[in-house]
């Protein structure tokens, strides 16, 4: 592409993903997870289950797609080199909850902020999701260690960064949980900062 942006086919298919999934997150949130069939979904999207499938290979990615892992690697990366390393991680986090929430609290949280809410809520409170949520967090650690240092770490180094990764998404997950229970109204970045600083100690706003 040439660096001219998303192809018409691109853009296509990641409307139809974001249409399907509202759907999706809608029925969810007012008949149970577990009641709601993926051929309910694709009743209610106007598309065949097959279309779901090809955009949502199981039922729990219709919750879980759009995960940040490349994103907060990728300001992981940006960050400077010579900065402590949970500063750099941590703030990285920040900003990535920055853009996640959209432009404010409450009444302000974008239409992006409000479809993690509706996520996180279902991640939350259903059982099977948990588990899959565990499985995106690790993804999202060995996306930052990755950022931080290539593919082909020095042990040690490695297994620092997968300390101090695990124990801020950790931290993290704690100030999304709270956000959504409190319905987006908190700030999310300065929640993940706060969550931050009392596991790390300091300033990461």
């Amino acid at each position: 592409m040439n660096g001219e942006g998303p192809s018409l086919r691109e853009r296509r298919r990641a409307e139809t993903q974001r249409m399907v999934q509202s759907h999706a997150l809608r029925l969810f949130a007012r008949h149970g997870y577990d009641a709601t069939t993926v051929n309910d979904v694709a009743e209610a999207s106007g598309v065949s289950a097959m279309t779901v499938y090809r955009h949502f290979p199981t039922k729990e990615d219709l919750v879980l797609h759009g995960r940040y892992d490349g994103v907060v690697a990728a300001r992981v990366a940006q960050r400077p080199a010579d900065e402590p390393l949970v500063r750099r991680i941590g703030r990285a986090l920040v900003e990535t909850a920055r853009t996640a929430a959209g432009d404010g609290s409450g009444e302000g949280v974008s239409p992006e902020g409000r479809l993690l809410l509706a996520r996180l809520r279902l991640m939350i409170d259903t059982p099977a999701l948990r588990a899959r949520h565990l499985d995106s967090q690790f993804a999202t650690q060995k996306a930052i260690t990755g950022a931080l240092l290539g593919e082909a770490p020095d042990p040690e180094a490695e297994f620092r960064a997968n300390a101090v990764a695990g124990a801020a998404l950790a931290a993290m997950h704690a100030a999304l949980v709270r956000w959504a229970r409190e319905d987006g109204r908190p700030d999310l970045p300065g929640l993940v900062a706060a969550a931050l600083g009392a596991a790390f100690g300091g300033d990461f706003e």
